[in-house]
């Protein structure tokens, strides 16, 4: 198992990146979440197959159709991450 803490950042809020990204997630087998933040970015926690959260990672930087990323800064993450579906 592994765990990532990636903050998005660019047009990411209101664009459905949060829903895109729990569909990706969830089709990669991953728990954990992707929430706003007060800065307009978006935090994406991903918890799963150490290969499945580096594909995740990657697809950050597609986003929804109508997402324009920015950058996509990803770190290890060790705090909790919740089990099953992920959140927003």
């Amino acid at each position: 198992m592994s765990a990532r803490r990636c903050i998005v950042n660019g047009r990411v809020q209101g664009v459905w990146f949060r829903d895109s990204t729990r569909r990706k997630a969830l089709q990669l087998g991953l728990s954990g979440s992707a929430v706003n933040r007060p800065d307009g970015s978006v935090e994406v926690i991903a918890s799963g197959d150490p290969e499945n959260v580096k594909a995740l990672c990657d697809w950050l930087w597609e986003g929804s159709a109508m997402s324009e990323v920015r950058s996509v800064e990803c770190d290890s993450w060790a705090g909790n991450v919740s089990e099953g579906f992920f959140t927003g």
